[in-house]
């Protein structure tokens, strides 16, 4: 088959390939290749943490962003206590720029006749317990707009942007304005304006865990402003923030200083019987979930998909606790979540020691696949309308998403829904396609511990050919029974 020559081929001898595809209308299996080893999965990893979300909250269900106060209004519009903005895991909000969800919040205080709050905002984001990072992810990414923290009060998909221009004479510094509001970090400028001549190398740094940025190098003069996207640092603060900004504009002041909370803080500084005394002011909700799985597919965002996991952590948190309220379980939201990630696999007829996911994202190295068990979840939502929202969630290819730019002007433009997955040395691909003989397939191509020639291609490349072969099937397979 011309497949076994492309994984034959000279360059990939150090490499290690997992490779199946299996018929949706046989059930056969089409192409085989070491299907049952465990590789990386890259960003192909989003195709379980799509699946257990979808499974476990359905397509239909929109996440909460709730608006508490700790007290009353009194008749003269006062507020004696805090407002409690509380996030329950919607990575979307504020992504639309025409849904104001602050002035939402705020019209409805406003309603209440509170002109002023005698107390903190409190953007609480403790739902999650977890660290703003997924298990895994490397340090050196936390600064990037990739590595964007997850956060169960996350706001603007938790990035800020950088504009850079020069300042007005050699010398000078650098100039930095920050999108959207209140989004700017504490700044240390060291970024100098040089001559034309000297060129830009424009170096922007925030460590690990810091809130400092460090804006350091040269750029030239009279070049354009540039544009940077960096990930927040704290997310609810930039939230919180945002909404404060909201009331002011209703008319409604604020006396006291919006904080954010995170895990293992306690609820906007209140104690878990406080908690339940919380009065409800308003709420704001999510996109439906299958419209964030879309997103998260897509074009392979990785706090969607980080969030989606961490949500369903929160749930069996949420079912541990109805189910002994007396337990003392402080086990996290990410490992509660994995743990369901194995239970739901199970169910579904997918050994444990076929899958091992920790992260939602993908990011995380540590997480390992065989071909034939993501072969097999793609198989479980290959048919029937309840596995239209994941199934349309995939990019396709030569149309949208992370495979627009693939497979243009091929046979398999438009007939490839996959999802992507790429870093160093890791090259993945999965999903499902229809051949020229009118069989629909699923398939899982997996390439780990690759490094390319010089004059080798794309990576990406590489397993385009193999589906292009996959594509150009003339034939169906007959059933697996008749096998």
């Amino acid at each position: 088959m011309q497949i076994d020559a492309i994984l034959a081929e000279p360059r990939f001898a150090a490499a290690g390939w997992g490779v199946q595809a299996q018929s949706l209308d046989s059930g056969r299996i089409v192409y085989a290749h070491e299907a049952d080893r465990l590789r990386v999965p890259a960003s192909t990893a989003k195709l379980y943490s799509a699946a257990l979300a979808l499974a476990t909250f359905g397509a239909d269900y929109r996440i909460p962003t709730v608006l508490f106060a700790t007290a009353p209004p009194a008749r003269d519009g006062t507020l004696h206590g805090d407002l409690v903005l509380v996030g329950y895991g919607d990575p979307a909000l504020g992504a639309d720029p025409a849904a104001s969800w602050a002035d939402t919040l705020a019209i409805a205080l406003r309603k209440e006749g509170v002109t002023r709050v005698h107390g903190d905002l409190v953007a609480d984001a403790t739902r999650f317990a977890a660290p703003r990072y997924g298990s895994g992810w490397e340090a050196g990414d936390l600064q990037s707009w990739f590595g964007a923290p997850a956060t169960a009060l996350s706001v603007d998909e938790n990035l800020v942007t950088v504009q850079v221009r020069p300042g007005a004479a050699v010398g000078d510094r650098a100039l930095l304005r920050f999108e959207p509001p209140g989004s700017a970090p504490e700044l240390v400028n060291r970024l100098v304006t040089v001559a034309r001549r000297d060129g830009s190398d424009v170096g922007l740094l925030r460590a690990p865990g810091e809130h400092t940025l460090h804006a350091f190098g040269t750029i030239a003069i009279g070049s354009a402003e540039r544009p940077y996207r960096l990930a927040l640092a704290d997310p609810a603060a930039v939230a919180g923030t945002q909404l404060q900004a909201a009331l002011t504009r209703q008319g409604v002041t604020v006396e006291g200083r919006v904080r954010s909370v995170y895990w293992p803080e306690v609820r906007g500084g209140h104690d878990a019987a406080d908690a339940g005394r919380l009065r409800r002011i308003a709420q704001v909700q999510s996109p439906p979930l299958g419209d964030l799985v879309r997103r998260g597919l897509k074009v392979s965002q990785n706090l969607y998909m980080q969030n989606l996991f961490l949500l369903v952590g929160a749930a069996e948190a949420d079912a541990a606790l109805a189910a002994d309220p007396d337990a003392a379980d402080h086990t996290g939201t990410e490992q509660r979540a994995a743990t369901a990630m194995r239970r739901y696999l199970s169910g579904i007829g997918i050994a444990p020691q076929r899958v091992f996911i920790e992260d939602g994202a993908g990011l995380s190295r540590r997480n390992l696949t065989t071909a034939s068990a993501l072969t097999a979840l793609l198989v479980h939502w290959g048919d029937g309308e309840s596995g239209a929202p994941f199934r349309l969630a995939l990019p396709q290819a030569g149309i949208d998403g992370s495979l627009a730019g693939r497979l243009r002007q091929t046979p398999a433009q438009g007939r490839v829904h996959a999802k992507t997955g790429a870093m160093s040395g890791v090259y993945a691909l999965a999903g499902y396609l229809t051949t020229a003989a009118g069989e629909r397939l699923a398939f899982t191509l997996l390439l780990n511990q690759y490094l390319p020639p010089e004059d080798a291609g794309r990576p990406s490349g590489e397993l385009d050919r193999i589906v292009l072969a996959l594509a150009a099937l003339d034939e169906r397979s007959a059933p697996a029974a008749a096998q």
